[in-house]
């Protein structure tokens, strides 16, 4: 989940699985050969409350209540439908298979209809550092077809680390915490030389904590092969799988690694080979770039605002405002508050009535809404660090991100140097970080990709760079929309249809796909 301020999709989903806890007495699978399925605990079943408190104070793409992820009207959100639980043994180390055990929590809702069923869709709503146990519940409450329904038991689970599996802590403080998980603001060497102190402070911290032998083992390959763990367990040759955003870099892992055992893939929401890795996080200056012009249309066609009447005086208004917060915050809004909300809201075209409203109440002085706590943010933070740190080679050197971000602030002026700043992957520790998965065109021809074309958290460029890395293995779809995910909370008919179709009949489009933009209802 690319962002400063981490996104609401991660307060709804951890409200909502710190529900999805086996019935008290329910026996936990001990080997990779069967899961023992037991009813999740009863307050699961409940109306989905603290989900969808969470989204209402932040907007979330995974949920509706009102209005739809990309602002679509639609009614107000079901209750969330019960799900099974089980826990899987897995190897801490798969190097060493006979070693340390951990578990690894899952999910499932089965399909209602036997005769139409034709296997397992495993998914993932991306993070790092989010569990994904209530997923399943969250994609039938918010739209997933019946169709897709009925085709699969939908199957989900909180990746090694993270939530009711075996979990991390690097034992952050309450300053590491607010700081989020974007580098400071960068203009000037020296802002880069002062971060690198708080960056190397969060790494030693992670390596002196208790979770430190665990740290090494929490990457995005482990959480693929578990993934097949997960696979033999059910008792399926192969697997369907959804994944959105960080669980698009997951699917490509699993599908790079167990090519023959992968059936549909649908990746949304893509990052680009290399994953989550120094590049990515750079791209985020891009997608804010890229998403901008969205909100700009939409405040200048609203006077009412006061905040321009074009979008280039729109664009001036967030770089004064930016500029006045940095010298004087506003109800303990400083400049990187503001930016980081600027582009967390914008994930979502639903955000933008509330961030316009904010803006409003930066310039004028009237109140600014309270930021909601977040829930687990310690454990998030520690098990997104492991996995980006660990997944792939970071640069070591102040000079190298200085370098970037001096770049950086003339290429992508919205966000600045901040993503290419230095963070705790600089000083990780180097027998951690492993090789990245590789990621190429050998295997089946059974990869779908979905992609808004002005995505903030995961550009296009992206996606576009994992199309040419897969060839002839994938096919992409876009959708001229903003925002962060498209399936199957996106108002695109053409591209929900596209994802639809595959899942249900495994016809993909015979080429690229783009689908053009089309009105909310």
């Amino acid at each position: 989940m690319p962002l400063r301020r981490i996104t609401t999709l991660a307060l709804a989903l951890s409200a909502t699985a710190a529900t999805l806890t086996a019935v008290p007495g329910a026996a936990a699978a001990r080997t990779p050969e069967t899961l023992r399925w037991k009813p999740c605990a009863e307050e699961q079943q409940e109306p989905a409350e603290k989900a969808k408190d969470a989204k209402d104070s932040k907007g979330s793409k995974d949920a509706k209540d009102g209005e739809d992820a990309e602002g679509g009207k639609g009614a107000e959100m079901p209750e969330l439908p019960p799900l099974e639980c089980a826990t899987l043994d897995v190897p801490l180390d798969y190097a060493d298979p006979g070693g340390r055990q951990i578990e690894i929590a899952v999910s499932r809702l089965a399909s209602e209809k036997p005769e139409r069923r034709r296997g397992v869709l495993v998914t993932n709503p991306g993070g790092p550092g989010i569990g994904g146990l209530g997923y399943p519940a969250v994609l039938a409450a918010s739209g997933l077809p019946q169709e897709v329904r009925d085709a699969y038991d939908l199957i989900g689970f909180d990746p090694r680390g993270v939530g009711r599996s075996t979990p991390v802590s690097c034992g952050l403080t309450q300053e590491q915490q607010g700081r989020g998980n974007f580098p400071a603001w960068a203009d000037t060497p020296g802002d880069v030389v002062r971060e690198a102190g708080r960056a190397r402070q969060i790494a030693e911290r992670c390596a002196a904590s208790p979770s430190a032998p665990l740290l090494p083992h929490i990457g995005t390959a482990d959480v693929a092969r578990d993934m097949d763990r997960i696979r033999a367990a059910l008792g399926e040759e192969r697997v369907s799988y959804l994944g959105a955003s960080y669980g698009t870099q997951l699917g490509t892992a699993y599908a790079s690694l167990f090519p023959g055992r992968g059936d549909r893939i649908v990746l949304d929401s893509n990052l680009g080979p290399g994953g989550y890795d120094h590049r990515a996080m750079r791209l985020f200056g891009r997608g804010l770039e890229d998403r901008f012009p969205d909100f700009a249309a939409y405040v200048a066609a609203r006077p009412e605002y006061g905040l321009g009447t074009t979008p280039r005086q729109v664009r001036a208004t967030y770089q004064e405002l930016a500029r006045r917060l940095e010298r004087e915050p506003v109800q303990g809004w400083d400049a990187a508050a503001f930016r980081g909300n600027t582009f967390d809201r914008l994930y979502v075209d639903a955000n933008m009535p509330e961030l316009a409203k904010i803006w409003q109440a930066l310039d004028t002085g009237g109140p600014v809404p309270e930021q909601p706590p977040f829930p687990g943010l310690e454990a998030l933070m520690s098990a997104r660090f492991a996995v980006i740190c660990g997944d792939s080679p970071w640069p070591r050197t102040i000079r190298e991100y200085q370098r970037d971000v001096r770049a950086d602030s003339r290429r992508y002026p919205l966000l600045g140097g901040s993503t290419a700043n230095i963070g705790p992957c600089a000083y990780w520790p180097r027998s951690w970080v492993k090789e990245p998965v590789r990621v190429d065109d050998q295997g089946p021809s059974n990869i779908l990709l979905v992609q808004n074309e002005r995505d903030p958290g995961t550009p296009l460029a992206g996606a576009k760079a994992l199309r040419r890395a897969l060839g002839d293995r994938a096919v992409l779809v876009t959708a001229d929309q903003g925002g962060h995910g498209v399936y199957p909370f996106g108002v695109n008919g053409c591209a929900n249809e596209a994802v639809t179709t595959y899942l249900t009949t495994g016809q993909r489009p015979a080429r690229d796909l783009a689908c053009a933009a089309e009105p909310a209802e």
